[in-house]
């Protein structure tokens, strides 16, 4: 079976959510993966599921990204019911297991950096070890279409970052498993944009930093930000960069108004 789909990654609640019901909302045709760790507490998941209109096109499955069997499962079934993946949009993420990032070396210690790391940087890498194959077969009908008709591409891996993560960028320090974390996360997109852009079907994979968002990840932290967005908001734009994207895009590090991050 071959149709229109998505994966949203880490889709509870925040970003994650605020993509399904956008993607729903806007492409008819298509059907949305929704994973997350628990199904079962996630109510506002469940309720967008039970939507009549929408017509069993939402399809909830359990994955925590640090468990790579679930991953894998995750991958047979998309495989089994879809046939191919044109959209793979990883959100999950955490600041920190305590809710609060590192100001300073003493507040360190191994299990947060782990943790962190695992789940904002090695997490998606797994997602794009498993769904890199379906990616291939996907046809970017998403809105991503090539500048050139030579290049063809396939289906279109996004990693939800941070600017903290861009070593260039850094002028504050602090927050060590969180920027590191994303750090990582985008070496991992350019890996992955590099393996699964060879061949003829290209896989789009780009990180995308979505501003400073009304989420539970940044409100203890709000008290300073000048431009804070819903996640309605950042969703519609980073949806905007998304169906704007070509061949020539992949590997790249964006914000929410396609401005090129440094690495």
């Amino acid at each position: 079976m071959v149709s229109t789909a998505a994966l949203i990654q880490g889709a509870s609640r925040g970003l994650g959510l605020q993509f399904c019901k956008t993607l729903l909302s806007r492409q008819p045709a298509l059907s949305i993966i929704a994973t997350c760790r628990t199904p079962g507490q996630a109510q506002e998941l469940q309720d967008l599921k039970s939507e009549p209109l929408l017509a069993g096109r939402l399809h909830i499955l359990g994955v925590d990204v640090k468990n790579e069997a679930q991953i894998q499962e995750a991958a047979e079934y998309a495989e089994k019911h879809f046939g191919q993946l044109d959209l793979l949009v990883n959100c999950a993420g955490i600041l920190h297991p305590s809710g609060r990032g590192e100001t300073s070396l003493k507040d360190l210690n191994l299990q947060g950096l782990q943790e962190t790391c695992t789940t904002n940087a090695f997490g998606p890498l797994l997602m794009g070890k498993h769904f890199g194959k379906l990616l291939t077969k996907g046809g970017g009908s998403v809105g991503v279409k090539s500048t050139d008709a030579k290049q063809q591409h396939a289906g279109v891996l996004v990693n939800i970052s941070a600017k903290v993560g861009s070593t260039t960028d850094n002028a504050l320090g602090g927050w060590y498993s969180y920027r590191m974390s994303k750090c990582a996360l985008n070496m991992a997109t350019k890996n992955l944009s590099i393996e699964l852009g060879r061949g003829k079907n290209k896989v789009i994979c780009v990180s995308l930093h979505p501003g400073t968002v009304d989420t539970a990840l940044s409100r203890p932290y709000h008290k300073n930000v000048k431009n804070l967005f819903s996640v309605e908001q950042s969703v519609s734009k980073l949806l905007t960069v998304i169906d704007s994207l070509t061949v020539e895009d992949s590997g790249k590090f964006f914000t929410y108004d396609k401005e090129l991050l440094p690495f």
